[in-house]
């Protein structure tokens, strides 16, 4: 099996367990469909035939929903060694760690952190690039999951 390392700091781990927890909150059982955050993962397939979406939807979501808190469990089950109860030391919060992806994690990878982004563009009401301040601080982590993405993207075309 074809693996590649990422290498993390255990207080990003931290910080993106944390994103990936809410993120399985959110789309759980008791996920809000009328949240635009919610929406913005399950968008409209027909968005001119307003019928047709719907059918499209009631079919397909729930499946959908379940595929994304699977892919973000993968992500919680290599990010878990990272995790801390204790209160970290500057030095082991910046000590970077290897994580090992096979294929089918990195996808799972690219899905969840790619699903978190829209949920921070849809709470920070980004729908194009033109809404995105790279100036205000708020959006951080919106930057910070596109470059871990990025990271993801290129050591998977490298396996290939």
């Amino acid at each position: 099996m074809t693996t590649f390392e990422m290498r993390m700091a255990r207080i990003e781990g931290i910080q993106l367990l944390r994103l990936v927890d809410d993120f399985v909150e959110l789309v759980g059982a008791d996920r809000d469909l009328s949240d635009p955050a919610v929406a913005r993962l399950a968008p409209d397939a027909y968005p001119d035939d307003i019928e047709a979406s719907r059918e499209f939807r009631d079919a397909t979501r729930g499946d959908l929903f379940d595929r994304r808190l699977n892919d973000a469990e993968v992500v919680r089950n290599l990010l878990a060694p990272l995790r801390s109860d204790t209160e970290l030391s500057e030095h082991d919060a910046f000590a970077e760690h290897d994580l090992h992806l096979t294929e089918s994690d990195a996808d799972a990878w690219l899905r969840t952190l790619t699903a978190l982004r829209l949920v921070i563009a849809a709470r920070l009401g980004v729908d194009s690039e033109d809404d995105h301040d790279p100036d205000d601080a708020r959006y951080g982590v919106y930057d910070w999951l596109g470059y871990r993405l990025e990271i993801i993207v290129q050591a998977a075309d490298e396996l290939d």
